[in-house]
């Protein structure tokens, strides 16, 4: 008994792990060469019409296309066990059909005298007609689609690929959400390549049934006379009951699954319950149903159509708009329902609570702005920049604060304003009803939308309609939506003016963190040997130059070396910055051990070096002043068209001036001094600024 219940226990294993798919399969070829008897027909045309039944219900309840991803592999095997079913029938109905119409099995016959009863004539037509609506009709579209589907959704993988990555740098995914995006544009990809080639089993299937039907007509109708002695009127009365039952059986499951090939590629990749997606833009208007009253109202009132029927239609959409116009009357009322609460009592006086507290980031945003921040109506605009806080706060090394968003009356419907301790940053205006269509300079096809520029790189743009989506992204755009839009700009601002959000309160709370692991150097340097308040100007100072401050050990350590020499912020900053050069210069260049620079020649050093010297950067002519700006700004513009890193090499003493003199002006440029460059770097001189 034991054995015995091993072996059902590992034959059950095995068809959990899907060994029993390809015993089905094989089990079907087994149907085209062994002979079934009629109730074990029965049984299987029972259950071919059933499991047609739990694909098209299984097409209407997924949310998306991709969640029936074994969709073109279902269809072969139901397509193929059709098939078999159709050759087993045949073989029964030819060997027996002269034993009556009963003698391929119960179902067979039941269809064929439901459809054809008396006239065999009208059972043919049927079936023709049948044929010719799954053949011309559904098949036929459903293939084109699967086409042109297929086609769209492999020209736009690298725009899906460029927008994940975009996401990806702006913080709001992270590196295991975009491996999922990843793989899930490969599988949309492969699913619609799969019903391409998958859609063509259905027609081949509409066709191979208008041939199956002819040669159990034709070859009963000769059988019967020539092998059994039959009439060739009671041969034609049941061979051709048969060959309509059989092919009735077969092409009511065919014509199934082709609708459900047909809705699983009609319908749109993305998440979306298709049954209450048609109720609401079929249905959901008042004024379509009032209009289709109004003519069918019409047409009742025409002498000589069918007047009671047209009224009554009419009547019924007359009521059912009416019910609909007065649940959208209520839903506005309930929507502008505002609760007003009266003040009891004598005003209280003034406290220190009501002074407003200023936000260190605050988000502001139009009216016509407000579903993107409000959960309940699908705005995802809080989780894009919880992300951008996230990736920021990994980058940058502390905790930056939370980002207060209001409405504001004030402000252009469609506009936010960003502003960091009550001061406003950025600005700029999005449609919530269209998406971004970025060009990132490698684009190959137009069109249309309202021209704009990314707010936050200020590269050229369209607002376009969701539905030139994916064209756009097979052209070349990258795009994203407008809370992508809005978090992305707030992430680069953020970034760029984060030495305004650290505080002592920060940097208090990161000597405690650190204190953790490192305590005997937080509690010898701070505040023994420096004060928190100088340490707090040397982080800033470090922020401001696009330093980021996460390997706070290894900034405590370089300080405690040179603060018992000096507390002068300037010189704490630029022994801080050799002791990171190698985190500075992997940050701006990457893994590569070359590191293209700018120079600038004798002239400028000497004259730049001169007016320090005297005591003042005001001492640079102005002329000379404004021509380095412009030439610095070329040659960045030059670097950025060739891919690589824009940085100026200078002399030690003009690094810390240079850097706050072009830090406005060009922000992209890097400043470095010769010796932060690490000793695995090897330096690659590719322009050098003079004074002509």
């Amino acid at each position: 008994m034991s054995g015995e219940s091993s072996t059902v226990a590992t034959l059950g294993a095995s068809l959990r792990r899907g060994v029993g798919v390809p015993i089905a399969v094989i089990a079907l070829l087994a149907m085209v060469v062994l002979p079934l008897p009629p109730f074990v027909l029965d049984i299987l045309f029972t259950f071919n019409i059933a499991l047609s039944l739990m694909i098209v219900v299984a097409v209407f309840s997924i949310r998306r296309p991709l969640e029936f991803a074994t969709f073109p592999s279902v269809l072969l095997v139901a397509t193929v066990f059709r098939l078999a079913l159709n050759v087993a029938s045949t073989r029964v109905v030819l060997m027996n059909g002269h034993g009556g119409s009963g003698a391929a099995g119960h179902v067979i016959e039941s269809f064929g005298h439901f459809v054809i009863g008396s006239n065999f004539a009208v059972g043919i037509v049927v079936f023709v007609i049948l044929t010719i609506i799954n053949f011309v009709v559904i098949t036929k579209g459903a293939g084109r689609i699967s086409e042109v589907s297929a086609r769209f959704t492999l020209d736009a993988m690298p725009g899906k690929q460029m927008a994940i990555d975009a996401d990806l740098n702006a913080g709001l995914i992270d590196q295991q959400e975009a491996r999922n995006r990843r793989a899930e544009v490969r599988a949309e990809a492969d699913f619609y390549g799969s019903m391409d080639g998958a859609s063509k089993f259905v027609r081949g299937d509409a066709t191979a049934a208008i041939l199956i039907l002819l040669v159990n007509l034709l070859g009963g109708i000769a059988i019967g006379p020539l092998m059994h002695d039959m009439s060739l009127g009671d041969a034609a009365r049941v061979y051709t009951t048969l060959t309509i039952g059989d092919g009735l059986v077969a092409q009511i499951p065919a014509l199934l699954l082709s609708m459900a090939v047909a809705v699983i590629v009609t319908r749109m990749s993305r998440e979306q319950d298709i049954g209450a997606e048609v109720a609401r833009q079929l249905v959901g208007d008042p004024r379509l149903i009032a209009v289709a009253a109004v003519i069918l109202g019409l047409l009742g009132l025409i002498p000589g159509m069918p007047n009671i029927v047209f009224l009554g239609m009419a009547i019924l959409a007359a009521w059912l708009a009416r019910h609909l116009q007065g649940r959208e009357l209520e839903r506005s009322r309930e929507a502008q329902r505002v609760p007003l609460t009266r003040p009891r009592g004598e005003p209280r006086d003034l406290s220190w609570e009501d002074l407003p507290s200023v936000d260190l980031i605050g988000l502001e945003v139009g009216y016509r702005l407000v579903p993107l921040v409000d959960a309940e109506q699908g705005g995802d605009l809080m989780p894009r920049i919880r992300g951008v806080r996230l990736k920021l706060t990994q980058e940058l090394g502390f905790l930056i604060p939370a980002v207060h968003i209001r409405d504001d009356l004030e402000l252009a419907p469609n506009a936010y304003r960003i502003s960091l301790s009550g001061v406003p940053v950025g600005e700029g205006i999005v449609h919530p009803e269209r998406e971004l269509a970025i060009d990132p300079g490698r684009v190959f096809g137009t069109i249309e939308g309202l021209a704009t520029r990314d707010p936050a790189f200020g590269l050229d743009a369209l607002w376009i309609e969701p539905a030139l989506r994916e064209r756009a992204q097979s052209f070349g755009y990258t795009v994203v939506d407008a809370g992508t839009v809005i978090a992305t700009h707030l992430g680069q601002l953020v970034g760029r003016n984060a030495h305004e959000l650290l505080g002592h309160e920060e940097v208090q709370n990161l000597l405690a963190n650190l204190a953790k692991s490192a305590p005997k150097l937080v509690e010898d340097l701070v505040p023994k040997i420096l004060p928190l308040g100088v340490l707090v100007k040397v982080l800033q100072g470090l922020l401001s130059e696009r330093v980021p401050i996460r390997n706070l050990r290894a900034i405590l350590e370089a300080l405690a070396e040179i603060a018992p020499k000096t507390q002068e912020s300037s010189a704490l900053i630029a022994q801080v910055r050799l002791a990171l050069a190698r985190q500075i210069v992997q940050d701006i260049a990457g893994l590569s051990t070359e590191l293209p620079v700018i120079t600038l020649d004798a002239g400028i050093e000497q004259a730049l070096s001169v007016a320090l010297t005297n005591g003042a950067s005001a001492g640079i002519e102005p002329g000379l002043a404004e021509r380095l700006q412009t030439r610095l700004a070329e040659a960045v513009q030059r670097q950025e068209l060739t891919g690589h890193p824009s940085v100026l090499l200078v002399p030690p003493t003009l690094r810390s001036t240079l850097a706050r003199f072009l830090r406005a002006t060009v922000p992209e440029l890097h400043v470095l001094a010769w010796n932060e460059i690490p000793d695995n770097r090897r330096v690659r001189l590719v322009s050098t600024i003079g004074q002509q």
